[in-house]
């Protein structure tokens, strides 16, 4: 798997998140971090084997390592989307053992599957008897009102039997009922002390956690208890609290010294956006939070969200954006 050998590849990285990390988004935060792991969106078995797979697996070089996420629960079908996987050169595959969205549990599979254990273990033997990549699985803590570790700790063992080595742990319960996706991001309480006796049972797994963890002293906390750790919503929307993470946590320089030059290498790549005649808008507004926390900053985002400019040439709103954000300063001052 590419990446620093010294470390993990799954010492940090950032989740899988629907509608949100997409090609562009994993394309953005390369400029910020080029150690951390990167996922897909979750992908259903049956997009892929059914719908249009360029628009759901291509993705750019730069992107490694990269990761595919994916939903289902059939074993056959999701074999073949590992093979699939492999095909298209991503670093590992991951199964959807956490999402506890109405319609995933429609199609039998996300966080529902943790009360399939035996299920979960069948697919993913029959993933990695197709594919060479490693095969991981994430998932929550527990489902709905049980909140035993005797629960988590079973599901772990039984997949684990079936070959996979790496578990990245939501530290939350997963409440099928009742409770939105967001809500379910926010309302049962993380315990991250779980995931962390987990690790103590099974020393011989990768253990990487998820779940309400922020600052890189947090990130650092896991890390000397834990395999991992996965960061989602603070990556996206404060995506410069990952600036330092490649010298922090792996040993290795930074790509990128300030945020003028993330906002220059991410401009190249809209104006190649636009020059192929794609819209620009979809992949900006994964950039949008770059500036957050500094003078200016909003000034900046309503430029770049005005609808009205989104034919102009990317580079042509950022001059306006820019001015925008140090008149704010100036004001400030």
């Amino acid at each position: 798997m590419a990446g620093v050998t010294a470390f993990s590849p799954w010492r940090l990285s950032v989740a899988p998140m629907m509608d949100w990390t997409d090609r562009h988004c994993r394309h953005f935060h390369r400029l910020i971090t080029r150690r951390a792991l990167l996922y897909t969106e979750m992908v259903t078995t049956g997009a892929l084997l059914h719908g249009d797979q360029p628009r759901h697996l291509d993705f750019n070089d730069s992107e490694h390592p990269v990761a595919l996420q994916l939903g289902g629960s059939e074993p056959a079908d999701l074999a073949a989307c590992a093979k699939l996987a492999e095909r298209w050169g991503y670093d590992e595959v991951n199964l959807n053992c956490g999402c506890p969205s109405e319609r995933v549990q429609k199609g039998a599979f996300g966080a529902c599957l943790m009360a399939e254990p035996q299920l979960v273990a069948d697919c993913v033997k029959a993933m990695r008897d197709a594919t060479s990549l490693p095969v991981t699985v994430k998932h929550r803590i527990g489902i709905d009102k049980i909140e035993s570790y005797d629960f988590v700790r079973d599901f772990v063992a039984t997949v684990a039997e079936a070959g996979c080595e790496v578990f990245i742990v939501h530290a939350r319960n997963a409440w099928l009922q009742g409770l939105s996706p967001k809500e379910n991001r926010e309302i049962p309480p993380l315990r991250y002390e779980l995931v962390e006796q987990l690790k103590r049972e099974f020393p011989h797994l990768t253990i990487a956690i998820n779940g309400g963890l922020k600052t890189p002293d947090q990130i650092a906390g896991q890390l000397a208890v834990l395999d991992g750790v996965m960061i989602g919503r603070e990556a996206y929307h404060e995506p410069w609290s990952m600036a330092q993470w490649d010298s922090r946590f792996f040993g290795q320089p930074d790509p990128a010294a300030s945020r003028e030059q993330v906002e220059d290498a991410w401009l190249d790549y809209l104006e190649r956006l636009h020059a192929a005649g794609r819209s620009w808008p979809h992949a900006m507004r994964h950039a949008l939070g770059l500036w957050n926390g500094t003078p200016g900053a909003r000034r900046w985002r309503q430029v770049w969200s005005d609808h009205r400019l989104k034919t102009l040439p990317p580079r042509e709103v950022a001059e306006r954006a820019t001015a925008a954000r140090l008149s704010g300063i100036a004001v400030a001052a």
